[in-house]
């Protein structure tokens, strides 16, 4: 079965997953593990563009991830550093939009100035919309739109679900269509708790860096024949 426009999810989310797997089976660092899935990202954003995806949005890192090793968790934002200097000039080229997402204060200055600064150089691109979720968990995402409700002194009655989602970190972005996650695992993870009430959910056995352009077109294949009713008939 083909994809039609019609078919093609605006937003699809993604939980990377599997690249300490993958590096493990191999006998490689699970850096090497990282690097390989870096490739992988650049494979599913050409993907992402070219089927005509307006919102591909990453998991890149969690704020549960920070438990890991620290020379894991140093080595991955290093990797942050070096993936947004070398590819600031193809973003700008390929009309790509980036943003991240999360609760950057964690970051080093040096990581958090290189965002901003590449995110200004894409600020007027008008392609695909990529967006990074870095130090970023659902449930705190769900807890600073809280906070921000309490310093504005909402009050109880005002507070909807429209309201909330407009203090998310994700407020100027559509509602996820289509999650995918890699490795077989099947939970979200504390990723887009809220935002994720009505998508699509794909999971796959691929391990991240062995998932490339067919692995995405199946994916987009399956969710073309799912029926979405939205909790209608």
């Amino acid at each position: 079965m083909q994809t039609t426009n019609k078919d093609i999810p605006k937003h699809v989310t993604i939980i990377m997953d599997g690249n300490g797997r993958w590096a493990k089976q191999r006998k490689k660092s699970r850096l090497a593990g990282h690097r390989a899935g870096a490739e992988s990202v650049r494979k599913v954003i050409k993907a992402a563009a070219e089927r005509g995806v307006e919102v591909l949005s990453l998991f890149a890192f969690s704020t549960e991830n920070w438990s890991r090793p620290k020379e894991e968790v140093s080595g991955l934002m290093k990797l942050f550093l070096k993936a947004l200097q070398d590819e600031a000039k193809g973003l700008v080229k390929n009309n790509i939009q980036l943003h991240f997402i999360g609760d950057l204060a964690k970051l080093s200055s040096k990581l958090r100035q290189q965002i901003a600064k590449t995110e200004g150089l894409t600020r007027e691109n008008t392609g695909l919309k990529l967006v990074i979720a870095v130090n970023y968990g659902g449930r705190w995402d769900i807890a600073q739109a809280m906070q921000q409700m309490l310093e504005q002194k909402i009050s109880v009655k005002e507070v909807t679900p429209e309201l909330l989602a407009k203090c998310l970190v994700t407020s100027d972005l559509p509602d996820p269509d289509l999650l995918i996650r890699t490795s077989g695992e099947q939970r979200i993870s504390n990723f887009f708790l809220w935002q994720l009430a009505y998508a699509e959910l794909y999971f796959t056995e691929t391990l991240w860096p062995d998932f490339d352009e067919d692995s995405f077109a199946q994916a987009l294949q399956a969710y073309a024949q799912r029926k979405r009713r939205f909790g209608a008939l």
